[in-house]
């Protein structure tokens, strides 16, 4: 017995079409996906983001000695480089070999400067990887008198800022977030007035050793004595904390 036109319709109805069914899974499918990808841990989705890198060139004030033995102020440059990973396994400083070289107590006051000025501006350096390169060829840095430059510098890297290549600071960063004392301050204005640097930031703190002295013409000097001061005079920028007396 044929069917009447009225049960066709219900039958059909009832009985979707393959291309219906296909899009439909699709639909659910697409649903599935976005859902997971939404639920998924947060540090799984870091994993799969590429590590943030910056780099600086930077100036660096330190003395030498000539042929004839006497000391003289030296302007240098060397290559700061910061990789922000997506692990917190510990900050790694490599001070590379190529061109110039660095003296073991020039690494440490480098590492130790790194760490107290990333405490004192809230900062965790547990991701950091940090790169070094001194670009003289063959030469050694001696001394610790570059480890607030290069301190400050790897914190105006972690947060997006920079420092002029015509500022410098030398100094040393104490376990209170002050700038320390450094010696041979006349030699490096002198050799920093020579290379054309336009503001040379010094430790508020003179060491005894260098008597007077005096700014040399057309060269902008100025003293300061923490952490937070030299960051915003070098970068025109504020620093993100006060300095707690606590830390170590």
């Amino acid at each position: 017995m044929a069917q009447s036109e009225e049960s066709l319709q219900r039958g059909m109805a009832f009985s979707p079409s393959p291309i219906g069914a296909i899009w439909r899974f699709l639909g659910i499918l697409g649903m599935l996906v976005t859902f997971l990808w939404t639920v998924q841990p947060a540090e799984a989705k870091r994993t799969q983001e590429e590590p943030r890198k910056t780099q600086q060139l930077i100036r660096i004030l330190g003395t030498a000695l000539t042929p004839d033995q006497e000391p003289v102020g030296v302007v240098t440059e060397m290559m700061v480089a910061l990789e922000q990973r997506h692990d917190d396994r510990g900050m790694e400083v490599t001070f590379h070999q190529e061109p110039g070289h660095f003296s073991i107590t020039t690494q440490v006051a480098v590492y130790s400067a790194i760490v107290r000025t990333a405490r004192f501006a809230h900062l965790d350096p547990d991701s950091w990887s940090v790169s070094l390169a001194a670009l003289i060829p063959g030469k050694t840095v001696y001394g610790k008198s570059l480890s607030a430059m290069v301190g400050l510098t790897v914190i105006a890297l972690a947060r997006g800022d920079s420092i002029p290549t015509d500022r410098v600071i030398t100094g040393t960063i104490s376990s209170d977030g002050h700038i320390g004392a450094v010696e041979g301050i006349a030699l490096k204005l002198e050799a920093a007035r020579e290379k054309h640097l336009h503001h040379v930031l010094v430790p508020e703190e003179y060491s005894a050793a260098d008597g007077d002295w005096s700014v040399p013409f057309l060269l902008n000097v100025s003293p300061v004595d923490t952490v937070s001061r030299a960051y915003e005079a070098l970068t025109d920028r504020p620093f993100p904390t006060v300095i707690r007396s606590d830390m170590d």
